[in-house]
């Protein structure tokens, strides 16, 4: 019998990734970036937030501070908003930087593994912003007919 290496286990692992399998590491994280802190956290760290006072050009990424990113998000708690920035964080899709001032200052930004996953993200926030209208009649609609 052959041996493999660790680096062809890997490729014949990630040859086999099918999310729809409960078992597959894909299935995990779809569950994860599903997430809406996760999406509107990923969003957010790119410049399309009208919100933003001094943001860049729309779509350009950029760094954030986690008091910019707890007033930009509008009802997440701080407990929610630094379970999803470590989650991100160990999935490698953003990096946190602690800057020794006083009072300290962390930022966090896209890697190039979040900047890839960035536009998509902010694509499905303009869908469900553009489309909520019709979300709602659709439900209206439905729920007129359910009762």
């Amino acid at each position: 019998m052959a041996t493999t290496t660790a680096a062809q286990r890997r490729a014949q692992a990630k040859a086999e990734y099918d999310a729809f399998l409960a078992a597959c590491p894909s299935h995990k994280l779809l569950d994860r970036l599903s997430d809406k802190w996760v999406t509107l956290i990923l969003a957010a760290l790119g410049s399309d937030s009208p919100h933003r006072p001094g943001a860049g050009c729309a779509g350009e990424p950029r760094s954030m501070r986690y008091s910019e990113l707890l007033r930009l998000l509008a009802g997440v708690s701080q407990k929610m908003l630094t379970q999803t920035l470590r989650s991100l964080e160990r999935d490698g899709l953003l990096t946190r930087t602690v800057t020794p001032t006083v009072p300290v200052t962390v930022t966090y930004e896209l890697t190039g593994l979040g900047l890839s996953l960035h536009e998509m993200m902010r694509g499905l926030k303009a869908w469900a912003e553009t489309h909520m209208d019709d979300v709602l009649a659709h439900r209206e609609t439905y729920d007129a007919r359910a009762t």
